[in-house]
């Protein structure tokens, strides 16, 4: 018997302006875009990634009334929600290819714990860690 997380989510406050940034700055790959009425599931794929999808909800009906909503957009904006990993081969490389695509980085590549890491945010206000897998440098994985 087998078990594995399938899908974890975001939240957006506009889902297309989080499609934009993920798939054409990120160089993620759309995996389902369903609608329901004034719902939508949205979900992404880093690039070579099969098993796992990202989420990008925005807060709202069905799940939330209009306040705590607005509480949820507003925690996201300011950072609250903690950050998301994205491993990578080359840190520094990646930080240079995202960043001429126009992502805004709150922190460059830096050496650090035996890896290399840099920190960027979403549209939205989420926090991502990029860091380089102490693989690809020839050590040991964490």
């Amino acid at each position: 018997m087998t078990i594995e997380v399938n899908v974890s989510s975001i939240y957006v406050r506009d889902q297309d302006e989080a499609l934009d940034f993920y798939v054409n700055k990120l160089g993620f790959q759309v995996h389902t875009d369903a609608r329901n009425g004034d719902y939508r599931w949205l979900t992404v794929q880093a690039s070579g990634q099969t098993s796992f999808q990202l989420g990008l909800l925005k807060p709202g009906s069905p799940l939330h009334d209009a306040a705590t909503a607005a509480t949820l957009q507003q925690m996201v904006a300011k950072g609250a929600m903690p950050a998301l990993v994205l491993a990578v081969d080359d840190c520094r490389a990646m930080y240079e290819t995202l960043a001429a695509r126009g992502v805004e980085f709150t922190q460059e590549p830096v050496d650090r714990y035996g890896a290399v890491d840099a920190g960027f945010r979403d549209p939205s206000g989420n926090g991502w860690k990029m860091i380089e897998s102490r693989k690809s440098r020839g050590g040991r994985t964490a």
